[in-house]
């Protein structure tokens, strides 16, 4: 294991167990359960832009940390700390767009200048976002009232590690190159609608948005950085989408609950810790693959578990 796998595991890890301390993370000793004091931003922040791209769930990791820092309640209270952890994912987005600027560009010149790769690309990404609008705003309430806990995610956690060590083990038994295969601008409507479709299944918290999309594009047949990179560019799309809907539902919720300035320094920590995070995932899973994010799965549900506990 190198250095840097390392430290960003190492990361995520302090981070959530810094969360579940009553100290630095609460704020101070009086922050009450609903308070999103500056302590508690700038970790949901960190959480979600090292673990929004990485195979491993942001959304688990959010619901996880909320959870051990006690913030909690009821109504309003509850449905304003819901949807902040989908709002905060506008940090991560802002990552993306800065990290793969000449794709956007791609696309702004197909939409503005009859670019034919540029068309091509936003017709793909479309058709792969159409699955998730209509499964989402069919099935909102139920994902929420009933997957929106920490002991499904877990789980979710646990199925998707075991997901990719199996995965691994079947593309290692046909001695498949992950380095091989289609790249974006090869992308076929079809291979666009299944991973669409694949993506769905992240609806429930600690499967994973990356690695569903990931796995769908492989197993389509594209290659380790074909499907990365169309994951990140979905993701971009499917987040947006998802943090519009809650602001325009939520957003006088969120603003009546938490101070502004605390919601904006968590979504500045939000964007800085996903640059890091993005800029390490492209080279390691180039490199390396999945796999260590099918033990790291199984291995960080077994440490919330036992905090929770």
């Amino acid at each position: 294991m190198t250095g840097h796998i390392r430290k960003i595991l190492t990361l995520t890890l302090l981070t959530i167990l810094v969360s579940a301390g009553p100290g630095w993370a609460a704020g101070n000793a009086a922050t009450s359960g609903n308070e999103l004091s500056i302590g508690r931003a700038v970790v949901l922040g960190v959480v979600e832009g090292l673990t929004e791209y990485l195979p491993v769930s942001s959304t688990g990791h959010l619901l996880v940390a909320k959870e051990m820092m006690g913030m909690g309640g009821d109504g309003q209270v509850q449905s304003a700390i819901n949807a902040y952890i989908v709002v905060i994912q506008f940090g991560a987005i802002l990552a993306i767009l800065v990290i793969c600027l000449k794709r956007f560009m791609l696309l702004y010149r197909g939409i503005f200048q009859g670019d034919a790769a540029g068309r091509k690309l936003m017709a793909n990404l479309i058709l792969a976002f159409l699955p998730a609008v209509v499964i989402g705003l069919a099935l909102e309430d139920q994902i929420k009232g009933r997957l929106f806990g920490t002991y499904p995610v877990i789980v979710g956690w646990v199925v998707g590690g075991i997901v990719i060590l199996v995965f691994t083990y079947i593309f290692r038994q046909r001695s498949r190159d992950l380095h091989q295969g289609k790249s974006l601008e090869e992308i076929s409507w079809r291979m666009a609608l299944f991973i669409g479709v694949a993506q769905c299944f992240a609806m429930w918290p600690g499967v994973s948005r990356s690695l569903a999309t990931i796995l769908g594009g492989l197993f389509m047949g594209l290659s380790m950085a074909g499907a990365v990179e169309f994951s990140f560019l979905l993701g971009a799309v499917t987040l947006s989408a998802a943090s519009f809907y809650d602001v325009l539902k939520h957003g006088p919720e969120m603003v009546h609950v938490f101070h502004l300035s605390s919601m904006t320094l968590g979504l500045l920590s939000a964007f800085a810790s996903a640059v890091l995070s993005v800029r390490w995932m492209v080279g390691y899973l180039n490199r390396y693959g999945l796999t260590l994010f099918g033990y790291y799965r199984i291995a960080i549900a077994i440490v919330a578990m036992w905090l929770l506990v």
